[in-house]
């Protein structure tokens, strides 16, 4: 995994800034996570087999635009035919919608189910994204999944 994308994962922003003005080199997968909308959707015009891409520790770029870029990265990459249901290639199993609702970015997970997402896709463990919003009480993700569908797992959260 690359620098920046570690750096994303830690919420240090401040060291991706500086990764950045270094010129670290930026990927498909660093793009998603950035958020970087100009960059992913130039990377994807040039080679829109990128968004079937996997990165070597399991995901795809939608999985990385839906955890830590944003609903407009995630926008590009659906648009650009990224696999919406597409489960990770490592022991969480997590599909992009599932990265959503663990940052609780009720509009991307709204683009996610608009283009097929399953509600009630399960994760490792049996978890559900709307366990997710309740275990974290937000009340406008959960209600998105519900009036889509979205059932609770029924496995007892964490605490």
């Amino acid at each position: 995994m690359s620098d920046l994308r570690q750096a994303l994962y830690r919420g240090d922003r401040v060291t991706a800034d500086a990764l950045l003005a270094e010129g670290a080199p930026v990927n498909i997968f660093d793009a998603a996570a950035l958020g970087d909308v100009a960059f992913l959707a130039s990377l994807l015009a040039t080679d829109p087999s990128l968004g079937h891409e996997w990165s070597a520790d399991g995901f795809t770029a939608l999985h990385f635009a839906a955890f830590l870029g944003g609903a407009a990265a995630v926008r590009v990459l659906i648009e650009a035919g990224s696999d919406v249901n597409a489960v990770a290639r490592n022991d969480m199993r997590v599909q992009p919608l599932h990265s959503a609702a663990a940052l609780g970015d009720v509009s991307a997970c709204e683009l996610l189910l608009d283009a097929g997402a399953d509600p009630n896709a399960a994760q490792q463990g049996g978890y559900v994204p709307l366990d997710e919003a309740v275990m974290r009480k937000n009340d406008a993700l959960a209600t998105l999944l519900r009036s889509r569908g979205a059932n609770v797992s029924g496995n007892p959260l964490p605490q």
